[in-house]
């Protein structure tokens, strides 16, 4: 199984855009499941304790490194991401099997 863990930075600097900006992070990523037949699990998170942490972190699971490819080739997954791109300022990503 591979664990697909993302995290991001975002844009806003305003607490209230932050907050609007992780939710609708979380809106979408969470509206795949059920949408995207390779997700076994998915989780989106929201630091809680400031600093120079990652705003939010997404930890999905998925049966191989094929089945990760076919999730983000998913166009309901190409269409979260416009968004996600459009209010982050960094992204990270790794891939580890488990």
């Amino acid at each position: 199984m591979i664990r697909h863990i993302v995290s991001w930075q975002l844009a806003a600097s305003d607490p209230e855009e932050k907050a609007a900006a992780a939710a609708g992070i979380a809106d979408r990523l969470e509206g795949l499941v059920g949408v995207v037949d390779e997700i076994r699990s998915l989780r989106v998170g929201f630091d809680v304790a400031g600093g120079t942490n990652w705003d939010v972190v997404l930890i999905a699971d998925f049966d191989d490194l094929d089945a990760v490819s076919r999730y983000q080739a998913h166009p309901a997954h190409q269409a979260a991401g416009t968004f996600i791109r459009s209010v982050v300022s960094s992204r990270m990503a790794v891939d580890v099997l488990v």
